[in-house]
């Protein structure tokens, strides 16, 4: 697969229609706003800032008011039945928002309408939305929202492409303490559940030197917590001359007080290079999101994950040995087609032996385009949700004991607001990507401070501050 680059001549195109819907607004009084929700994974809220990085040079402001909004924008999610089914019941919603003011723009955007069938059904059942479009044209939003404003009518653009990728989009980021930062697109692993490759395309990396740029770029604007996305960044580097254990190492030699992190990691893909770059590392965090699914290798196998239990449970030891205050967390599907309690089983106890710190945890929700959705199911739903209440009571007890180890120890905490757990406290995350909360001040805010675990709760630590 041949990646294209998006060309400064198509963006310069698109910086006419932008330049063409500035103009347009101002005979207003006062700018007009855009309310802008992205559903889903951190990649949504990534592409979601480059929404509202192009509105915002377009002449939008913002609102989380839907009722005061000029323009409508839900930027989707297609990797659960229940997160599309919610998109379908939030449009309806602005059913009456359209009939109310016909000049109100509304557009539905990302993965799910990248699937034909649901961009279609959209487009059928809810005549009052104006623009749909999918993963690969984001860039072409000016042109999009042009043809809207100046023509009318309704805009569809689901077109399908697995090699582009587009570099100077302008981004309108929610923090400057913490930033997303993608390295990569798409996905090679047709794992058979999942709907990814077929609605983000095939694995593009962007160019080391663009992202070692950008990241120059958030740390000296101050930004302390980067976060490099893709879909599966232990197989960053196809086309470049650089893999992802390198380019993090190129990208811990930067100078500045900062933090790397990372997701996600795909087992199959993680190297023992890779776990040794983290260990010696000086900001990268000491937490690794490694998704293992299930403890079954007959299920992993039908999964198409392309790596065993064994394998698994390897690279957790190494990654243990090589760094001892590792945080390690997971994803686990319940109920995939054809489990049994024996597969069940198999996970619990992988889960015991492991003791994952947290877990992601899901029922299978059957996809429209996967293998998994054509195979048969003969576990019924209750048997599921019980399956679902065991693992997560055995989760529950897993990380309440992993939480408490740190009890006594002393953390470095990156503050970034107010408390979770209770009003008087601050709070922030530790280098093992840990929430504190602890007894700082507004001045702590954007700051790496010391403080003492006095306190673990299931999901949080608190501590004092040490001055």
């Amino acid at each position: 697969m041949s990646v294209r680059t998006v060309t400064s001549e198509e963006l310069e195109e698109q910086r006419i229609y932008i330049q063409k819907i500035r103009s347009a607004f101002h005979i207003r009084s006062t700018p007009p706003l855009a309310y802008v929700h992205s559903y889903g994974c951190q990649q949504n809220v990534s592409d979601g800032e480059r929404i509202k990085g192009i509105l915002s040079e377009m002449g939008y402001d913002f609102t989380e008011d839907t009722a005061k909004a000029d323009l409508i924008l839900f930027n989707t999610c297609a990797v659960r039945e229940n997160a599309v089914e919610r998109v379908f019941g939030n449009v309806g919603a602005l059913k009456h928002l359209k009939k109310k003011n016909p000049d109100l723009i509304i557009a539905v955007c990302g993965c799910m309408v990248q699937q034909e069938e649901t961009a279609k059904r959209l487009q059928k059942t809810f005549p009052f939305v104006d623009m749909i479009f999918g993963t690969h044209v984001l860039h072409t939003l000016p042109q999009l929202l042009c043809s809207i404003v100046f023509e009318g009518g309704r805009v569809l653009d689901i077109t399908e492409s697995d090699g582009i990728i587009a570099e100077g989009l302008p981004v309108k980021r929610e923090s400057k303490i913490k930033a997303s930062v993608p390295i990569m697109y798409g996905c090679n692993n047709f794992c058979t559940y999942c709907v990814v490759p077929y609605v983000r395309g095939r694995e593009r990396s962007r160019a080391p030197s663009d992202i070692i740029d950008e990241v120059k770029a958030l740390i000296s604007d101050g930004c302390k917590d980067i976060l490099l996305l893709g879909q599966n960044v232990n197989s960053y580097g196809k086309g470049t001359d650089v893999d992802f254990p390198e380019l993090l190492k190129r990208l811990d030699s930067l100078e500045g007080e900062f933090r790397i992190e990372f997701m996600t990691s795909h087992p199959k893909d993680c190297t023992k290079r890779l776990i040794d770059v983290i260990a010696e590392s000086s900001h990268i965090c000491h937490h690794i999101h490694l998704p293992v699914q299930c403890g079954s290798d007959r299920i992993l196998k039908a999964m198409n994950r392309g790596y065993t239990r064994e394998h698994y449970l390897q690279l957790v030891d190494y990654a243990r040995n090589r760094i001892p205050d590792l945080n390690l967390t997971t994803d686990i599907i319940v109920g995939f087609p054809g489990e049994l309690r024996e597969d069940f089983e198999e996970t619990l106890s992988l889960m015991k032996q492991v003791r994952f710190d947290s877990a992601f945890t899901f029922i299978y929700s059957p996809r429209l385009g996967t293998k998994a959705a054509q195979m048969e199911d003969p576990v019924s739903s209750d048997e599921k949700g019980k399956w679902f209440r065991e693992l997560l009571e055995v989760q529950g007890q897993c990380g309440s004991e992993s939480y408490m180890k740190y009890e006594g120890k002393i953390l470095n905490v990156l503050c970034d607001g107010e408390g979770r757990t209770d009003k008087k406290y601050y709070t922030g995350k530790s280098r093992q990507n840990i929430i504190v909360d602890f007894n700082g001040t507004e001045n702590d805010i954007g700051t790496f401070v010391n403080v003492k675990i006095t306190k673990a709760l299931p999901w949080a630590l608190i501590g004092e501050k040490i001055n």
